[in-house]
C-alpha cells in the first residue's frame, strides 16, 4: 500500500469559496468535495485524450478508405432498419388489440 500524498493549497476568491461551500452536501468536507472534483476531471481528461486517439485513428483509416460506408450501402441499411422497426411496431399494436 502507498502512502497517501497532499496538493498544495490553492488561493480562491472568497466568492469561488462560498460558493462551494453552498454545492456541499449533508456532511460532506470541503476537503472531501476538492478530492472528488479532482479525481472526475484526472478521469474526464483521460476519457478525452483516449477520444482523441480513436479519432485520430480514425481518420487516419478514413483517409486510406479502411471502415467507409458508401451512401448507397448506408441509405440501403438505413431503410431496412426502418422497416424491420415498422413491422415490429405493427405486430406490437396487432398483438395488443387481440
Amino acid at each position: 500500500m502507498s502512502r497517501s500524498a497532499t496538493f498544495p493549497p490553492i488561493r480562491v476568491t472568497p466568492e469561488t469559496k462560498a460558493s462551494v461551500e453552498a454545492a456541499l452536501r449533508e456532511g460532506e468536507s470541503l476537503t472531501q468535495f476538492i478530492e472528488n472534483a479532482v479525481c472526475q476531471e484526472a478521469e474526464f481528461r483521460a476519457q478525452q485524450s483516449a477520444a482523441v486517439v480513436r479519432a485520430k485513428k480514425a481518420l487516419r483509416l478514413a483517409d486510406k478508405g479502411v471502415g467507409l460506408v458508401g451512401v448507397d450501402d448506408l441509405l440501403t441499411g438505413m431503410q431496412q432498419r426502418a422497416k424491420a422497426a415498422q413491422q415490429r411496431i405493427r405486430s406490437a399494436v396487432a398483438a395488443k388489440k387481440r
